[in-house]
């Protein structure tokens, strides 16, 4: 029987020591007995998923992840969020990810709105459809806070930059052309504008004034980043010859994976946040191998618990990812690939350059003795992210010979 593949991505796995959990790592204090098992019987290492000490988005690591060099395929996030949202998209579309943040007196309370996801559908849909000269904007929510833009016309390029500042206390950015073509000028005319609408709609929303009253954070602004542009390229199957599935809950990755022409599986439950149902991805991953090569599997919320700075929290859902989905992944597929996209210590709340734990495990696998961990004494895998997919081809035997 053919062999089967799975790719599991914890988000933002890798951390540094942290003071809360004496001076370990998440990964490290977790208890973790199935992963154990699986270090102890494969082979283990790190991965620097771009290059050494190239700190990673979560757009840019997994395309190569995929085998899709990432300073030859990337396009800008937004193209991704918009794909994974559902939406079909025209190569004359810029694509933006988007906040809804929290604003007072001007300046930039919460960048999230309390990270939560109260109302934001109807917040969202109040932009949908909104005119800004001959432009049409395209609003959608996607998970918790996030949500996606599109600027739908002629004559707009994606080579703009955002209006989000990244962090708390200050205005939101005006966006400024990166070039000097009349269609960045225009894009970034139009973004502003965007930006000052949507603070004077949303501050008088109904919604709004029922997130208050509830107890909520108001999502005044949404803040726009992230501006992509689309392109057709060839997909997993054509390059590589193999089907590839995508089981996922956040937009970004499943607009990578249908990107690259992954068939993506709705999956319900599947939330992309610390509420995902881990059950319904695992049962979706186990049915997915029966049409694919490989399955693609994603867990975002150690990520989420890492910007917060919650390391414990984080110990705790990759203590959960091996109770609930190790076990019945070991038993259902013949080779397991375990890491992160990319590493976001707790400490620093943000995405480093530091390389990722990696572990591959099956029958075609050696035995090093080493440890799925930051600190593994005796690793043997020293790869990159383009390496991954040529590691699960070859373990799986669908990688041809280079040369005689």
């Amino acid at each position: 029987m053919p062999k089967k593949a799975v790719l599991i991505v914890i988000d933002g796995l890798g951390d540094l020591p942290c003071p809360e959990l004496k001076g370990m790592t998440p990964l490290e204090a977790a208890k973790k007995p199935v992963i154990d098992s699986l270090s102890a019987e494969g082979e283990t290492g790190f991965m620097n998923t771009i290059a050494p000490g190239v700190i990673p988005g979560s757009d840019t690591a997994h395309l190569a992840l995929f085998g899709y060099d990432p300073y030859l395929f990337y396009f800008g996030r937004g193209i991704y969020e918009a794909l994974g949202a559902g939406f079909e998209l025209e190569e004359s579309d810029v694509a933006f990810r988007a906040n809804l943040a929290t604003l007072k007196d001007s300046i930039i309370k919460d960048r999230r709105a309390g990270r939560d996801d109260k109302y934001m559908k109807e917040l969202y849909s109040s932009v949908d459809g909104m005119k800004i000269e001959d432009i049409k904007v395209i609003s959608k929510h996607t998970s918790e806070h996030r949500g996606v833009v599109i600027f739908r016309g002629n004559g707009l390029s994606n080579l703009i930059t955002d209006a989000d500042p990244h962090k708390t206390g200050e205005k939101p950015l005006e966006s400024k052309p990166k070039d000097n073509s009349l269609q960045a000028d225009k894009a970034a005319r139009l973004l502003n504008e965007f930006t000052r609408r949507g603070i004077e709609l949303l501050s008088n929303s109904e919604w709004n004034q029922k997130r208050v009253k509830e107890g909520f954070l108001p999502g005044n602004v949404i803040l726009l980043r992230g501006a992509g542009a689309y392109r057709k390229v060839d997909s997993l199957e054509k390059r590589f010859g193999i089907r590839m599935s995508c089981v996922a809950g956040g937009a970004l990755y499943k607009g990578v994976a249908r990107f690259v022409g992954m068939k993506v599986l709705n999956v319900l439950g599947a939330t992309g946040d610390k509420n995902t149902s881990l059950k319904a991805k695992l049962d979706a991953a186990v049915k997915a191998k029966e049409e694919s090569d490989i399955v693609f599997l994603h867990i975002k919320a150690p990520d989420s618990f890492s910007h917060d700075g919650k390391p414990v929290e984080k110990k705790q859902f990759i203590e959960k990812i091996d109770k609930e989905v190790m076990k019945e992944i070991k038993e259902n597929f013949d080779v397991v690939a375990l890491t992160g996209d990319h590493s976001t210590p707790c400490s620093m709340k943000e995405h480093s350059g530091d390389a990722v734990p990696v572990l591959v495990w099956g029958k075609n696998c050696r035995k090093d003795k080493g440890i799925f961990s930051e600190s593994n004494p005796s690793p043997t895998l020293f790869i990159r992210g383009l390496d991954v997919l040529n590691i699960l081809l070859s373990k799986i035997e669908k990688l041809d010979k280079f040369g005689e």
